[in-house]
């Protein structure tokens, strides 16, 4: 059994979009396969933007922070699913995660100047993009420059790995023979915690 925190980063508040019909999906795969699920909506939470140093090394975070940081040192794996934006994910998904990953949360409350001691080491992610153009010109063309940065710069960062991904092109014309077939990719990788 592996605890699984679903962080559900689609601005979007509600179900109508995609993202949110793969996150449901994975977490009845994993539900299945006897995994503890939480979710993580960040569109539905109340925190502000950091805009100082100050501001990120020392103050308490929003109390909607705070629960999701519980959440995220509480899961074994994280899963992440956005949509592509510019290149990247969306700006609320990363105002999200500047707020949970604090100095402060990362050191255990040592504060700053402390060593980073990586207080999320050990756990694997899963990040699922979706987008609107095709995913080999993402990767091959792109250099999948916004995946590499959230893996590489923020999620090996803070000691979580392996960092696998899986991203889903094409989504606007996609068919529904196409989009239950992702559908069921995300029940089996759920299902595995994987």
């Amino acid at each position: 059994m592996t605890r699984i925190a679903i962080i559900q980063g689609h601005p979007t508040s509600g179900d109508g979009h995609f993202c949110h019909v793969l996150a449901d999906a994975y977490a009845e795969g994993a539900f299945h396969g006897g995994h503890q699920v939480r979710f993580i909506p960040v569109a539905d939470l109340d925190f502000p933007v950091l805009r100082s140093k100050a501001d990120w090394d020392s103050a308490a975070p929003p109390a909607a922070i705070a629960e999701a940081q519980r959440t995220m040192a509480w899961a074994e794996h994280l899963v992440i699913i956005h949509p592509l934006w510019l290149g990247g994910m969306p700006a609320l998904l990363k105002g999200f995660l500047e707020q949970a990953l604090r100095p402060a949360f990362m050191t255990g409350g040592a504060g700053a100047g402390s060593s980073w001691r990586t207080a999320l080491k050990g756990r694997s992610s899963r990040i699922v993009v979706t987008m609107g153009m095709p995913a080999f010109a993402y990767r091959w063309y792109f250099g999948a420059h916004g995946l590499r940065s959230l893996k590489r710069s923020i999620l090996s960062l803070v000691g979580i790995g392996p960092n696998r991904h899986t991203l889903i092109g094409m989504i606007e014309g996609m068919g529904d023979g196409k989009r239950m077939a992702w559908i069921e990719a995300m029940r089996r990788l759920g299902k595995r915690a994987r």
